[in-house]
């Protein structure tokens, strides 16, 4: 039985190639196909088993879902390149094989990047989503864009310089128009920065009851150019972000108590003692009220016409409309036990004099003062 003669394949050339070599190209290339496809199946499912246990937080987790971005059309040409790498080719296709690997893992790499950024926002949008859903979307939002931006720039600058493109003067150009635009969108671009500041230094937050110039009210959205503020009297007012930065903000969300500072004032001729027994009686009926702290009352001074009083408590619940309970509540047991030591509140006293009565009373100091000078010598003497 003789064998079968494969000596053909090492006689002919097929494109100035062997059969042969051709060959062993393509089960390579098909080989390589297949070890990669198989390692991002690997990648993929255990990417699913770390989503499965929820452990988002491992390194392992980051690795598997950043693999599960791969191309399969960039491992089939992968694969290729390398059965192309067995052959026999002449030197100007082994150039343009450089290239072709350098056009692949660039083009690769932007994509584990951008799977990359998709799940370093993904995270970022959970871990703040919970208390500050529509900031954490803005924020995520702009972070994403950014990112990519980046990415997707420096892949695109990378493969042109290595295809031979002189992109010195492109980067320059891209400068200059870049300068352009900017002084163009200034204002655009000022809100937009200011936005990524809300996001990072977080001076409040969606949901925050702030105080801002002449605007009280909850905070609705924080957009990329402007936030909306649902107002107390109920109409939204939109600022845009980099002027709402320059002002003071007053944010109540941390707000756990409120400090009250209020004064009063009694009748001057009130005695000693019961201005004494009146710091008294404040301090027993703020202490007598729940969900208050009493610091200090005291007897402040002496005004035009009254005696001053002031008192300091603390409310420990952050509620207006509480607090507004309380002070009244206070008011009116105060009112009553002054009306039991029998103390008067201050009432304002003004003294008025009408100018013609201010005249009459002039003349009649000068009449008198020339009798007196007539009484001692004359008119001379009133004179002098």
């Amino acid at each position: 039985m003789r064998l079968p003669d494969w000596s053909w394949l090492q006689e002919q050339a097929l494109w100035g190639m062997s059969p042969a070599s051709v060959l062993i190209a393509a089960v390579a290339a098909m080989a390589t196909y297949l070890l990669l496809t198989v390692l991002l199946r690997w990648g993929q499912k255990r990417a699913q088993i770390h989503e499965q246990r929820g452990s988002h937080t491992g390194a392992k987790g980051v690795i598997a879902q950043v693999l599960a971005g791969t191309s399969h059309l960039l491992i089939l040409l992968a694969a290729v390149l390398v059965g192309l790498g067995l052959l026999d080719l002449p030197d100007r296709w082994q150039a343009r094989m450089g290239q072709l690997w350098f056009l692949a893992v660039a083009l690769q790499i932007g994509l584990w990047g951008s799977r990359a950024v998709t799940v370093a926002v993904d995270r970022y949008r959970v871990h703040h989503g919970a208390t500050s859903p529509g900031q954490a979307s803005a924020s995520a939002t702009l972070m994403s864009w950014g990112l990519r931006t980046l990415l997707w720039a420096t892949v695109l600058l990378a493969i042109l310089s290595n295809l031979g493109v002189n992109i010195t003067a492109f980067i320059a150009s891209l400068g200059v128009g870049g300068v352009a635009v900017a002084l163009a969108v200034q204002n655009i671009l000022g809100d937009l920065f200011a936005s990524m500041a809300i996001a990072v230094d977080k001076p409040f937050e969606v949901g925050d009851f702030i105080v801002v110039g002449g605007v009280a009210g909850t905070v609705q959205k924080v957009g990329v150019k402007t936030t909306r503020i649902k107002a107390l009297s109920g109409e939204q007012v939109v600022m845009g972000n980099t002027d709402l930065l320059k002002q003071t903000i007053n944010n109540y969300r941390l707000m756990r108590e409120r400090r009250i500072v209020f004064g009063f004032s009694i009748a001057q001729g009130t005695t000693p003692a019961k201005a004494e027994e009146v710091s008294r009686a404040v301090g027993e009926i703020i202490r007598a009220v729940p969900k208050v702290r009493f610091d200090r009352a005291h007897f402040k001074g002496f005004g035009a016409s009254s005696l001053d009083y002031e008192v300091v408590y603390i409310v420990q619940d952050p509620n207006y409309n509480l607090y507004m309970d309380i002070q009244q509540q206070i008011n009116l047991q105060l009112l009553q036990r002054l009306q039991e030591l029998g103390v008067q509140l201050a009432v304002p006293v003004s003294r008025v004099q009408v100018a013609g009565q201010a005249a009459s009373a002039q003349g009649d100091a000068q009449a008198q003062a020339w009798e007196v000078a007539q009484a001692a010598g004359g008119p001379a003497a009133a004179q002098t």
